[in-house]
């Protein structure tokens, strides 16, 4: 064993430093290597900050794997932002890679991707059902619409859709929740901020400081569009039940929460209660957080809430939730009963390793490929430290947990080698297997600092299936659930992309598979209800899942409206 010191800085609410010593076993590789010099996936995410202390600055920016081009390997976006309150003709504009086997090529101008609006995160999705992957981009308002065209370049169709959200956006969600073929969109509004808004706060010792979201009482609805399917969509906030409950909406993820067929909607929001929006199937939404218990935490309050994944840690076959907050509190994670949610943070472990953060984004993975869903948090401050020799004032480590075969989480940091060591600003995690060898890599948009890309170098070492599900519209199938049987375990995972925080996440699901050389059983209960069993298959390889082309298992169970 090797005894280790660990020194980390932004420890409870002071800005000083805490020595960890922990016991652990030397390595003879790194878990993770960061690779973006080596993978010339090389940025920097400007936030425009000119020591204004304007509250935007530090609340973004996100990212997005997608494979832009349909050459089967995972392309990157990054969102940029300007100098406020009027530096748009300064900015970066957005940037688009390509990656071409494992190396990066910027083609954010011949793309016509580059927008230079202010920008937050950005949510992907094949909206028109076209077969490509298109980008939606979430801006201090208004927000953009890219249409995929096919042929490496993209369409500005905003106006034509009908979707420039002019609030401020933060994420978002393309999901069918009203089961009629295509994917509508749901965004997430966090205030009502201008520069005309902006005004001096004050931290400790009575420094000028950024200023918190009750600082300005301004909180805003989300917003629903409804998919068309001629290229259009239809506003329809207020119909739906979102107009009439204003919040400071951070994070989202969508899912079948309550297990009646249908998708719904879980939005983190900042000091406010959270919102499960349950679909009632009439085109209307209702929030059922309170009832239902993830409204607040343990202890019947309110927190800061950042990112939010919705994950299956214990493999029981429904959604559980994670999510990440402001340092003080705990990050908190819910288990659902099959009723309602339990805030069962302490009691998996993951209470105490939060505290002494601000974390802004949380996403499952199963970075040793054992077949249980680990998690990583991207942590970053909203408060001023003065920092240490080449530290952003905002710096953090970020946090590993390894789920253990007992479902408790072990923080696993400090063993994963120098790339977890390193000491950024994060905002949006994005995770994605970019390099196709069958483990899940991250990158890592860092408030004016450099993206960096970590690659995973562990997972792969264990046995994997990898899955690319196409529904009978040939699109990557969001909401799809895949129940994975390996030496009689089932493991299920959900197709998903947008989780995190400000960020679009690889659609294909991962499963590992550890010693096993085999799948024994597939089962896919597709969005709109129908079940197809698929024949078991080889394993260390990535395979298409086709609606349509299974073994029926149950026809549909939930009507569609059209």
């Amino acid at each position: 064993m090797t005894r280790v010191t660990i020194v980390r800085r932004g420890i409870l609410p002071t800005c000083g430093w805490l020595a960890l010593t922990c016991a652990c076993p030397a390595l003879a590789e790194d878990w993770f290597v960061e690779s973006s010099a080596a993978r010339k996936l090389v940025a920097t995410y400007h936030s425009g900050a000119t020591g204004q202390l304007y509250f935007p600055e530090i609340m973004c920016g996100g990212g997005a794997w997608l494979d832009y081009d349909a050459d089967g390997d995972l392309d990157f976006y990054l969102v940029q932002a300007y100098e406020l309150p009027d530096g748009a003709e300064r900015g970066v504009g957005n940037q688009l890679f390509q990656n071409d086997a494992g190396t990066f090529t910027d083609v954010s101008a011949a793309s016509n991707t580059n927008d230079r609006g202010y920008g937050n995160g950005v949510t992907c999705g094949d909206y028109d059902s076209d077969g490509d992957t298109d980008i939606y981009v979430n801006n201090l308002g208004p927000n953009v619409l890219y249409r995929n065209n096919g042929d490496g370049t993209f369409t500005d169709v905003t106006e034509e859709a009908g979707v420039g959200d002019p609030l401020w956006s933060i994420a978002g969600a393309f999901f069918d929740y009203d089961l009629d073929g295509d994917l509508d969109l749901f965004v997430v509004n966090y205030m009502d901020w201008t520069p005309g808004t902006h005004h001096l706060c004050f931290g400790r010792g009575g420094r000028p400081d950024y200023c918190g979201p009750h600082s300005f009482h301004r909180p805003v609805p989300d917003r629903l569009y409804r998919n068309n399917g001629d290229g259009t969509f239809t506003d329809v906030s207020k119909e739906a039940g979102f107009t009439a409950a204003p919040a400071t909406g951070m994070g989202a993820t969508t899912g079948d929460f309550n297990g009646d067929g249908r998708p719904d909607i879980y939005v983190t929001n900042d000091l406010l209660e959270n919102q499960l929006w349950l679909n009632q199937g009439n085109g209307t939404f209702l929030d059922d957080s309170l009832m239902m218990g993830c409204a607040v935490n343990e202890m019947g309050k309110t927190e800061s809430g950042m990112g939010v994944c919705a994950i299956d840690y214990d493999d029981d076959g429904d959604l559980d939730l994670f999510m990440v907050h402001l340092i003080g509190q705990t990050n908190t994670f819910y288990e659902f009963d099959g009723e309602m949610f339990d805030d069962v943070t302490t009691g998996l472990g993951l209470a105490i390793p939060s505290v002494p953060y601000t974390s802004f984004s949380p996403g499952y993975i199963d970075y040793d490929n054992d077949g249980l869903l680990d998690l990583f948090v991207g942590n970053g401050r909203v408060s001023l430290c003065p920092p240490e020799e080449g530290e952003h004032p905002l710096a953090l480590p970020n946090q590993l947990f390894r789920l253990t075969p007992q479902k408790k989480y072990v923080e696993v940091s400090y063993q994963a080698g120098p790339a977890l060591r390193l000491v950024e600003t994060t905002r949006g995690s994005v995770f994605g297997d970019f390099d196709n060898d069958g483990d899940t890599d991250i990158a890592l948009v860092n408030m004016d600092g450099p993206l960096q890309l970590l690659e995973n170098r562990l997972g792969n070492k264990n046995h994997w299936i990898g899955f690319r599900t196409r529904d009978k519209y040939g699109r990557h199938a969001i909401g799809a659930k895949i129940a994975v049987t390996v030496n009689g375990t089932t493991r299920h995972r959900w197709v998903q992309r947008s989780y995190s925080y400000a960020s679009s996440n690889d659609p294909r699901v991962l499963v590992g598979l550890g010693k096993s050389t085999r799948v024994e059983e597939i089962l896919v209960t597709w969005p709109l209800g129908n079940q197809e069993r698929f024949a078991s298959l080889p394993c260390d390889r990535y395979v298409e899942l086709v609606e349509g082309r299974g073994q029926l298992v149950a026809a549909a169970k939930v009507s569609q409206p059209r």
